[in-house]
Parts: structure tokens; C-alpha cells; sequence
């Protein structure tokens, strides 16, 4: 063997057993039956570390941030202010381009309001496409609606794929956003995100990716893939909710007018006129949700010690076990079939509504989604009422798929 040829770094397995112990609802029975929980694209389970560090916050450090000389608020803010810190470092961001927010969907929402006043007029067009969530759909609606503005989709093909030729046709001078999903909640496709941004911005058009899907499963590095916006919110990844993060570019968030006003937002207030703060805080007005924001740190450095490497190789383990599996069973259809897929099965089995599939599973312990997903345009798309969806996490193991397999032949036998 060539002596200069380097070695492939080993990623690490996962001691999911172990892991588990850190989740306590994981030992719960439902309807007398063991959980198995894979409903993860909605919500994360919740960690030990984050539980305690909820109950700690409240217990020992209670106090609202940057207003008050007393000790609690100082301990408070330092918190506050450190995980935005922590924050920023897991995706390689700096400090004041991060921006707390109630989740993805307040994210999207700010830039969709505090971007489009500035930069979007009549005739101007926002890019998104086929397999959105509807939190990636309304806004830029609402947004052409109110400025008279043209909302173009790029389509996808029948594996659940962006048509980039199409993507590529649509990029014009009148193009001022684009707004893509990082990973589809409802198919799993992983889109091709550094070709749309690069693509883009050889035309000085920013672009706006939603990474709640992507956030949990895979290493996010906002200066790496030159993105504009990036958002996120923390309940997926293992944090509380009500919390979430959108990051920005200083060039875009230094232009931008204020999102909501208030207390916090303000360098100067008189009756005549008010000054705005620099960013980040120019985003957020009102005390902020204090204890998820510092919590939410909590959960970032519980995915760091194990690692995001560790992670992703194990939930594609799942992924391609629960495939194969799945595909077994006679009159079971995957919906989404794309190359690069990251932790979401959706399927329907012909003949069976998925509401009454989700139902039977339920009673046998087993959480999954059923329904559209809040992507009812990609429903529309492939002519169907909406799928079954199983999406795994870290805590996942194959044994739980094959009690699922085992489910879903028995469900087809009660329903047929």
C-alpha cells in the first residue's frame, strides 16, 4: 500500500443505549405498549441535561436580561448572551448575526417582512419551491400580496428532486430572494443547497434556506456555504420550544427596518422619532424567551459531545434499514425516493388512508406523523391525501423499525 495515501478518519458509533438513558420519555408506555417515537421531524425529545438546565434557570437565575443592576439580571444576561455565543460557534456565524426567535417559522416571517420592505417592489419576484413547508410558503405570499410582487416555484421531479435546469431558468434581474428548504420535512430530500446559493449569487440575488430539517443531522457552516439567511428552530434539535434562531448577514440585517418595536430594539426613544439598536437586538423586541434561549445552548453542546459525524452515520443507518424494510411489504409506496435523503420515511399503502394507518400504529405504541405535513402543494403535486411519515433520531434503533414493519403488516391485515 501507497505509504503516502491517508487513512479515512473513523467515525465513531453511537452508544445508542447508553443515549437512550438520557431521554426519560423513552421509558413511558403507550397504551400499555413500549413508546417508540419516531415523529422527530415535528419534535425532539428532550435530553436529561436540558431538563435539568430548564428547572436550574428558573430555580437559581430567574431574572429578565440587559435592563437590570442587580445580580440576577447580570448572571441572566451573561447567560443570555453566552449561548448566542455558543450558538453562533456550532455554525460558524459571528456573535451579533445571530438572532433570537420564537422558530423557523418567526425566522422566515421577519426576513419575509424586514427584507421585503426595503429591497422588494412591484413586478419583483421571490424564488421557493415545490416541496416548502407552508412556513416557507405564506410568508413570501403574504409578502407579494402586499407589494405586488411575483411568487415563481421551481418544480420537482417524481423522486423528489429540484429540476435545477428549471431553478436556473427562473433566476432573473428581477429576482430579489430566494427561499429553499435545506431538507424537505416531508420527503427527506437533502437539496443541493451550495449550487442554489452559488448559483444565485452569480446573479446578486441572496438566498434564504429554512434548516430546521437540517439543523439536528448534519454540520452547518453558514460561512461555508456563503448562505444569506439561515434558519432554524431549537425543539428539533434536542432543545425546548419556543425558541429558534435566523441567522443573517450583517450587510443584509444593517439594512433591514425592525421586525416588531418595543422595548430592547431602541438606542432612542422621544415622541418625534426613535432610533433603532444595531443587530442583533434590532430584532428583538420585548423580553425574550430567557430561559430556551439559554437552554437551547444546553442542547447544542449535548449534540456536540456526541458529534454530528456520529449522528448523521447512524440515522442513515436507520434510514437505509427502514427502506429496505418498508419497501418490502406488498402495496407499500415511498413517497420520496431522491439520491441524497436525510432521516424521514413517508409512505402510503394502497388502499388504506394514512390517518387510519396513524391511528392503528398509535395503538400499538408507535408515534408517528400522518397527514400533509404543512406542505399541502407538494401533496397536490403527487395527487395524494398526505402520507405516513416516520423520521428518526439519534436515539432510534433498528430493532424499533422492525417492531414498526411488524405494525404496519398488521395494520394492513385489520384495515384490509
Amino acid at each position: 500500500m501507497d505509504s503516502t495515501v491517508k487513512s479515512k478518519t473513523v467515525t465513531k458509533e453511537l452508544d445508542v443505549k447508553s443515549i437512550r438513558k438520557d431521554f426519560p420519555i423513552l421509558d413511558i408506555k403507550v397504551h400499555e405498549k413500549p413508546l417508540i417515537y419516531f415523529d422527530n421531524g415535528a419534535t425532539s425529545q428532550k435530553p436529561t441535561v436540558v431538563l435539568k438546565a430548564i428547572q436550574d434557570y428558573y430555580t437559581t437565575l430567574n431574572s429578565n436580561v440587559h435592563r437590570g443592576v442587580h445580580y440576577l439580571s447580570g448572571a441572566a444576561t451573561e447567560q443570555f448572551e453566552h449561548a448566542r455565543k455558543v450558538i453562533a460557534k456550532h455554525i460558524n456565524a459571528h456573535d451579533d448575526e445571530v438572532i433570537y426567535t420564537r422558530g423557523t417559522t418567526e425566522a422566515i416571517n421577519l426576513v419575509a417582512f424586514s427584507f421585503g420592505e426595503v429591497f422588494v417592489k412591484a413586478g419583483d419576484e421571490i424564488i421557493i419551491s415545490e416541496m416548502e413547508h407552508h412556513s416557507n410558503i405564506v410568508p413570501w405570499q403574504m409578502l407579494c400580496e402586499r407589494k405586488k410582487a411575483v411568487l415563481k416555484v421551481v418544480p420537482i421531479n417524481n423522486a423528489g428532486e429540484l429540476m435545477m435546469d428549471e431553478y436556473k431558468k427562473m433566476l432573473t434581474p428581477k429576482t430579489k430572494l430566494v427561499a429553499i428548504t435545506h431538507v424537505s420535512n416531508s420527503l427527506g430530500t437533502i437539496n443541493p443547497v451550495e449550487e442554489i446559493i452559488a448559483l444565485a449569487h452569480a446573479k446578486n440575488i441572496p438566498v434564504l434556506l429554512d434548516g430546521a430539517q437540517a439543523i439536528p443531522h448534519q454540520k452547518i457552516d453558514v460561512q461555508k456555504l456563503d448562505v444569506d439567511f439561515y434558519c432554524f428552530s431549537g425543539h428539533k434539535m434536542y432543545g425546548p420550544t419556543g425558541i429558534g434562531i435566523l441567522y443573517g448577514k450583517m450587510h443584509w440585517l444593517k439594512q433591514m427596518i425592525p421586525y416588531q418595536g418595543g422595548g430592547e430594539m431602541i438606542k432612542q426613544v422621544t415622541f418625534e422619532k426613535t432610533t433603532y439598536a444595531d443587530p442583533p437586538l434590532r430584532f428583538e423586541a420585548g423580553t425574550p424567551n430567557i430561559e430556551a434561549s439559554i437552554v437551547l445552548a444546553k442542547a447544542v453542546d449535548y449534540i456536540n459531545k456526541i458529534g454530528l459525524d456520529a449522528i448523521g452515520k447512524h440515522e442513515h443507518k436507520l434510514l437505509e434499514y427502514a427502506t429496505e424494510k418498508l419497501s418490502a411489504i406488498k402495496g407499500l409506496k415511498i413517497v420520496g425516493t431522491a439520491k441524497h435523503k436525510s432521516n424521514v420515511v413517508s409512505f402510503l399503502v394502497e388502499g388504506i388512508h394514512p390517518y387510519d394507518m396513524g391511528v392503528l400504529l398509535d395503538q400499538m405504541g408507535i408515534a408517528v406523523r400522518t397527514g400533509h405535513h404543512c406542505t399541502q402543494p407538494l401533496m397536490d403535486r403527487f395527487e395524494i391525501p398526505g402520507t405516513v411519515r416516520a423520521s428518526f433520531a439519534l436515539y432510534n434503533t433498528t430493532e424499533e423499525i422492525d417492531t414498526l414493519v411488524k405494525a404496519v403488516e398488521k395494520a394492513i391485515q385489520i384495515l384490509k
